[in-house]
């Protein structure tokens, strides 16, 4: 994942000085040298590392740090305060036109992610009511144009295309088609190159020109770090680009592109792609990042995956169920499936402040067996699936056989979804005082472990 490495190296320095009651100018002076090493291995650029960790270091050594309680803490709270600073301070959104239809026109270096990722950002928008139009303005890179029909039709979006014709025409017959289907936000997906040529600059500028984004938003590869932030300023230069994506942020980025584009080009990262998904994207929150490379965890980010992925309806329903002792194996598959929405187990639990990302790397956890669990109760019956009790011997070698697992699986979800029960029957049994007194004692004590996975 991007920044482990960087998080692991902030916090090995942090670690030091939080085994020192009372620091010295020295003590602050040393962490923040590996600190300054530690971004340059992210491939920060050099002059942002250098301006970042002098001004964290003039407020670490001020005297309201030095003589404070917890001076480690307060190191630590400046360290993240300058990281948000320095990735942007706060989230920025999409500038949308009050003419419709508004027009986004993404931009970058081929081999970025341009097509996918700005799908990805149509798709996301159409959650927050817009209704977007992907426009198939690049006639040059090979089954580009099929390969923005493929991924619109995977996400439900319409796309305009006129084959391999001029993509300043094509771009303003696509905003035209726009208006005139009702369509009130348009994605430019227009071609990149290897490298930054006059060529490519000049098409751009003519479709800048012909169609008046109201958003240029830049696409770039977080794996190729400061490339990554020249591409930037570059195209900035050109364009006079209004925002940045990053792309790929969760393969093994060392995070530098992220900490060093607001800095270089004064224009502030919008989105980020988290992963091949075509759900897998995010408003990019500097205060939330700045979270997770130091190890503090991203819950309000956590929540709102949370949100999005479970169904109100369900949810009260499932609480009336519970309140009447009927929680069953279809109730659990249904919370199965939407966990499953949220993404990996890995990715959830990296979000949770505290958890140690290296340990979290290096501990198993088994997706598959919550896939052999869902299988499991997909090959079940209504019946048995409301009913647990009655599946005997026979019914589990079905069950085993329908869903390529054994007998012995099935006996162990049937176990645990009794314990689960039983539980659940504890939980409603408990007055509102001991309700109260559990959830500040922080859960609930003798919860199977492991259960579903």
């Amino acid at each position: 994942m991007a920044f482990e490495s960087l998080s692991d190296k902030l916090n090995a320095a942090f670690k030091k000085l939080r085994g020192k009651g009372r620091l010295s100018e020295s003590d602050v002076k040393e962490a923040m040298r590996e600190v300054r090493l530690a971004l340059l291995e992210a491939d920060v650029s050099y002059k942002v590392v250098k301006d970042f960790v002098k001004r964290a270091t003039e407020r670490a050594i001020g005297a309201d740090v030095l003589e404070s309680l917890s001076p480690a803490q307060m190191v630590i709270k400046i360290v993240n305060d300058e990281l948000v600073s320095l990735m942007g301070s706060e989230s920025s959104k999409l500038n949308i036109s009050s003419r419709s239809p508004s027009v986004v026109m993404l931009v970058g270096l081929q081999g970025a992610g341009k097509t996918t990722n700005g799908a990805k950002l149509a798709a996301l928008m159409r959650k927050q009511g817009k209704r977007p139009l992907l426009v198939a303005c690049d006639v040059y890179r090979p089954a580009a144009i099929a390969q923005l029909e493929t991924v619109g039709r995977q996400l439900d979006l319409p796309v305009f295309q006129m084959g391999q014709g001029n993509p300043v025409d094509i771009a303003k017959a696509g905003v035209a088609h726009a208006k005139a289907h009702g369509n009130d936000l348009v994605f430019l997906d227009t071609a990149g190159r290897l490298h930054i040529d006059e060529a490519l600059m000049d098409e751009l500028k003519n479709i800048k020109a012909a169609t008046e984004p109201a958003e240029i938003l830049l696409v770039v590869d977080a794996m190729t770090g400061q490339d990554a932030v020249n591409a930037a300023a570059a195209f900035d230069a050109a364009l006079s680009v209004d925002g940045v994506m990053l792309t790929k942020l969760d393969g093994d980025a060392r995070g530098g592109a992220a900490l060093s584009v607001k800095a270089v080009t004064g224009k502030p990262i919008k989105f980020i792609g988290t992963g091949e998904k075509l759900d897998q994207i995010e408003v990019f929150h500097p205060d939330r990042m700045a979270g997770r490379i130091l190890g503090m965890g991203d819950v309000l980010t956590l929540i709102e995956k949370a949100e999005q992925s479970m169904d109100e309806k369900k949810a009260k329903e499932l609480e009336d169920r519970l309140r009447a002792n009927k929680f069953t194996l279809a109730d659990f598959y249904e919370q199965l499936q939407q966990l499953k929405n949220m993404g990996s187990m890995q990715d959830i639990l990296s979000m949770l402040p505290g958890v140690d990302a290296k340990a979290l790397a290096g501990a198993s956890i088994d997706e598959k067996a919550m896939s052999r669990t869902a299988a499991i109760i997909q090959s079940m019956t209504p019946k048995e699936r409301e009913n647990p009790e009655i599946i005997g011997s026979s019914r589990k070698k079905r069950i085993a056989a329908g869903s390529g697992t054994t007998v012995v699986d099935i006996n162990k979800l049937l176990r645990q979804f009794e314990s689960m029960q039983k539980l659940m029957r504890q939980m409603n049994s408990l007055s509102g005082k001991q309700m109260k007194r559990l959830k500040r004692m922080g859960g609930i004590p003798g919860m199977p472990s492991g259960f579903g996975m």
